[in-house]
């Protein structure tokens, strides 16, 4: 297919005259092509796309939150715009405003659509705003993948897909609610455009990943702007894209923000000023060692993540030691592999250097890791068949079918190991609250009508999965006193413009705020996990038999006392001999069920 161009109203400039210069473009593509990988089988777009959309369903329904970013500035928030209810985080006081109401009714819509039409409860809103999301990430891959045909030809797409489908890193990222994730989402549409010779979509989705999803990714468009300004020197061909992302995308989000927050507001901007000119920044939140995003790649991508880093290297290395008439029959790349492959290079060298690193902050390019990934091995394939089998005339893959089968299989089976691992592990505060949902009508009985029901906690805070897991409007989650000595979330005003009023008790230092917290005898139910080590701030709750109930228990892993091979990845039969479990448990107030009992015996005596 040619390079699409530019459409009415976007003119190149250059000597040429538009028709010209897209002509010759056109041509050149083609020339390029003229070895296209159709003597090699690749499946077809649709059924790459049945194939990651039941990925991607794993996804929605066996991932974790592993990030309490996510659960308390987006599910939270959301769920208030929702159901008038929950957590604000200093991030959407007026005051800062460095989060985008805009991003958040991206998807409120569809979950309002299904509780207009199927009347769903909100733990089924949660879930079926994780299948819309798998359905967008499989989409978006799929175009992807289209343009790694074009780019890099069928035998790289190929591999490219089983990379995709099996990876942890999309497990984990594909279904979650991140404004990272939608960069990501838009990174495909973006690169996968570029690749295809569609600059329209390269750019917008490049301004749209930017501009709703995270400011940051925007320096993933840097190898496309080079691409448009300096090979093709279509200047106001860029211009005019811009402009119209600009007009189309971030006039609607600053209007809708500007509304929310009741002041003018650029949320993409101050996202850019807090983190770059703020007084702490983001390392108020911890920092980490350099050797964090290595250990967190190998983790996600195994095998996979050291051969993309290697990928220019080794292209660079290949081109060197195969013959230029070699070369000529098998031509790698429409584009520059330099060119195609910076895009990485560039994320890799902003945040591997940055104190404060989290698995998020490389979402955007995990579809790289796997397509890079592919490139590399399949550029090993070419040095083996130009090494022991130059002679005969078939495609370099047909001589190292076995190498690329053995690569892929091993990825696939760690990836699953991985996978697995997470889900085994780290499951249970998700199984616990879905289960509390199904035992809420028993557990609300002894209560009046009209009580409010404590559901608190502690130390667990984080891994609280949103207000969408609570049973009902009577069911109110409370912090008690934990070690952690931050700044916790608190509830939004139930004022009508909310979202307008400054907090009170709110900073951005991440200093610890007492008001937040309750006593742990006003609490009706509580969270816990049992670790077997108390402080004074962190009972063991389950040991106080006189004061709590344990009415549910679910295994977590102890990642302190397990093996770190065993605890990473999950074999069967053999994992559990090396791990070691804790319970994580829901606990009732003895407390509070003694005083209704006596209550209660007392108006039956009085009655007699």
């Amino acid at each position: 297919m040619a390079a699409r161009r530019p459409k009415s109203g976007l003119s190149a400039t250059s000597s040429e005259s538009p028709t010209d210069a897209a002509s010759s473009v056109d041509d050149d593509f083609e020339k390029k092509l003229a070895y296209s990988d159709k003597s090699v089988w690749s499946p077809r777009p649709y059924t790459i796309f049945k194939l990651l959309l039941s990925a991607r369903f794993c996804s929605a329904f066996l991932s974790n939150i592993s990030d309490c970013d996510e659960t308390f500035n987006y599910w939270e928030p959301m769920h208030f715009l929702m159901f008038g209810s929950g957590f604000q985080t200093w991030e959407y006081s007026p005051k800062y405003a460095i989060r985008s109401y805009a991003y958040l009714l991206l998807h409120t819509l569809p979950g309002k659509a299904q509780i207009g039409v199927f009347e769903a409860n909100k733990l089924l809103v949660f879930y079926f705003l994780r299948f819309v999301l798998s359905i967008v990430c499989a989409a978006c891959e799929t175009y992807f993948y289209r343009g790694i045909m074009r780019q890099f030809g069928n035998h790289v797409a190929r591999i490219a897909a089983v990379f995709m489908i099996f990876s942890t890193g999309m497990f984990i990222s594909a279904a979650a609610f991140l404004p990272s994730t939608f960069a990501m989402y838009m990174v495909l549409l973006s690169y996968g455009g570029w690749f295809a010779g569609n600059y329209e979509v390269a750019v917008l989705a490049t301004a749209a990943g930017a501009i709703i999803g995270w400011p940051f990714s925007a320096v993933l468009g840097l190898p496309i702007a080079w691409d448009i300004l300096i090979r093709q020197r279509k200047y106001m061909y860029f211009v005019q894209l811009c402009l119209i992302a600009l007009i189309a995308i971030l006039g609607p989000l600053a209007y809708i923000d500007s509304h929310f927050y009741g002041r003018t507001v650029i949320a993409p901007l101050n996202i850019v000023l807090y983190n770059v000119f703020g007084k702490g920044g983001p390392s108020l939140y911890g920092v980490e060692p350099w050797t964090f995003y290595f250990l967190n790649g190998f983790l996600n991508f195994n095998i996979v993540f050291p051969m993309a880093l290697l990928a220019l290297p080794v292209c660079v290395f290949v081109k060197f030691i195969i013959a230029q008439t070699q070369e000529k029959k098998f031509p790698s790349s429409v584009l520059p592999v330099w060119l195609a492959l910076s895009g990485m290079y560039i994320w890799i060298l902003i945040f591997f250097t940055r104190p404060h690193k989290e698995e998020r902050f490389l979402f955007p390019i995990y579809p790289f890791v796997c397509a890079y990934g592919a490139v590399t091995l399949t550029e090993t394939q070419k040095l083996f068949h130009f090494l022991f089998f130059s002679n005969m005339r078939q495609h370099y893959a047909a001589s190292s079918t076995w190498f690329a089968v053995f690569v892929s299989v091993l990825f696939s089976l760690l990836s699953l190991s991985r996978s697995s691992a997470l889900y085994y592990g780290y499951h249970a505060p998700l199984d616990l609250y879905v289960e509390l949902n199904h035992m809420s009508s028993t557990l609300e009985h002894p209560f009046p009508a009209n009580k409010r029901i404590n559901l608190c906690v502690g130390k667990e805070w984080y891994r609280y999965p949103s207000s969408f897991f609570l049973p009902s409007e009577r069911w109110y989650l409370q912090f008690i006193r934990s070690e952690f000595r931050g700044q916790l979330p608190k509830p939004y005003s139930n004022a009508p413009n909310a979202t307008k009023i400054i907090p009170t008790q709110m900073n951005d230092m991440n200093e610890e705020e007492p008001s937040r917290y309750i006593s742990v005898t006003k609490c009706d139910f509580l969270v816990d996990l049992e670790t077997g080590r108390e402080t004074e701030r962190e009972p063991d709750f389950a040991k106080r038999t006189k004061e709590w109930e344990v009415l549910l228990k679910k295994p977590f892993l102890d990642a302190e006392r397990s093996h770190r091979v065993f605890r990473a990845f999950y074999i069967p039969f053999v994992s559990y001999r090396y791990t070691t479990y804790l319970n994580y448990v829901l606990l009732r107030s003895l407390r509070k069920t003694s005083a209704k009992s006596k209550k209660g015996k007392d108006k039956e005596e009085s009655a007699s």
